[in-house]
């Protein structure tokens, strides 16, 4: 998922809790410029918008600060919430080039019924995300595997995943993802009194 935000260059001497009184979001973009980083604001309704619809290391963000004159793409790194409001606090992002490489967190989707369900059999799942490498253009937002044709005892180890083309897992391929137990508690017992 590609999104884009616009944001602008924080005053300097500008206070967080008087920008956020104001309606404004401090945030900070690293990576633009070498070790350099640029204080930024931006609206809290858009910035709301954003954590609802970006993953944290997932999402790729066109972002646009005229007042640097800066545009780019860049990931959504850190989001602080408020403790007990929920609100939006502080956003941090990290702007990539083009031709980098990125280590990201994508989420699996399992997809079909295994096999065993039918006969009482149950799905433990270890793992429900996967760390892979790949180019920042081509971020999967989920990785699809699909587990209908499982039987009771089956196991899913990481090598067996078919990932996107230019997608590397950066996990050990016989790490478990997933195991098919067998049925739980085949008997009932029964007590006369």
């Amino acid at each position: 998922m590609e999104l884009t935000l616009e944001c602008k260059a924080r005053p300097t001497g500008s206070k967080s809790n008087a920008l956020r009184r104001a309606g404004l979001i401090p945030a900070v973009l690293y990576g633009h410029s070498g070790t350099d980083s640029v204080a930024l604001t931006i609206d809290a309704k858009t910035s709301e918008i954003l954590v609802r619809d970006a993953a944290v290391n997932n999402s790729l963000i066109q972002m646009n600060v005229p007042d640097l004159p800066w545009s780019g793409k860049a990931l959504l790194r850190e989001v602080h919430k408020h403790p007990w409001k929920g609100t939006v606090y502080h956003l941090s992002f990290f702007a990539i080039g083009t031709h980098a490489s990125l280590e990201v967190d994508v989420p699996l989707h399992f997809v079909g019924t295994p096999t065993a369900i039918k006969q009482g059999g149950a799905v433990d799942t270890v793992m429900t995300s996967l760390h892979v490498k790949c180019a920042p253009t081509i971020i999967p937002e989920t990785i699809e595997v699909d587990i209908s044709g499982m039987e009771v005892g089956d196991a899913l180890h990481v090598g067996q995943i078919v990932l996107p083309a230019g997608v590397t897992a950066l996990v050990d391929g016989e790490q478990l993802v997933l195991s098919i137990l067998p049925p739980q508690g085949g008997k009932t017992e029964t007590t006369e009194g």
